[in-house]
C-alpha cells in the first residue's frame, strides 16, 4: 500500500513539474481545473452554471435590463469554494469559454 501511495505522490510532483512546463495561452481555465484539482463533475457542473447564468444574462439583455450584480452575486456563491472568482473570469475570458457571461462578470469586479 506505501508503494501506491509512493507512486500517486510521484505522480502529483510530475503533474506539477509539467503544469510549469507547458504553455498557458489559450488554455488558462483548463490550467486552473487542473491547478485546483477539479474533477470532471465539478467542471460540468461550472459549464452547465454558466450555461444558466449566460441564458439569464439574454433575458435580462433583452428586457434591457443593464445591472448584472445579481447575477454576479449568483456566480460567486455557485463557484466552487476551490476556485477564486477573479482567477475563473479572467482565465476564461482568454480561453474563450462562455465570453459573453465573463465580460459582463468581470465588470462587476472591477466596479
Amino acid at each position: 500500500m506505501d508503494h501506491l501511495l509512493a507512486r500517486i505522490e510521484k505522480l502529483e510532483y510530475h503533474q506539477t513539474l509539467l503544469m510549469k512546463m507547458i504553455r498557458t495561452d489559450g488554455f488558462e481555465f483548463d490550467r486552473l481545473v487542473i491547478a485546483n484539482n477539479l474533477g470532471q463533475a465539478e467542471v460540468e457542473e461550472f459549464l452547465a452554471m454558466c450555461e444558466e447564468l449566460s441564458k439569464e444574462m439574454l433575458e435580462q439583455k433583452a428586457e434591457k435590463f443593464i445591472f448584472y450584480a445579481p447575477l454576479f452575486v449568483q456566480f460567486k456563491q455557485r463557484l466552487t469554494p476551490k476556485l477564486d472568482h477573479r482567477e475563473v473570469v479572467e482565465a476564461c475570458l482568454k480561453q474563450q469559454v462562455f465570453p459573453e457571461l465573463m465580460e459582463k462578470l468581470k465588470r462587476n469586479i472591477e466596479g
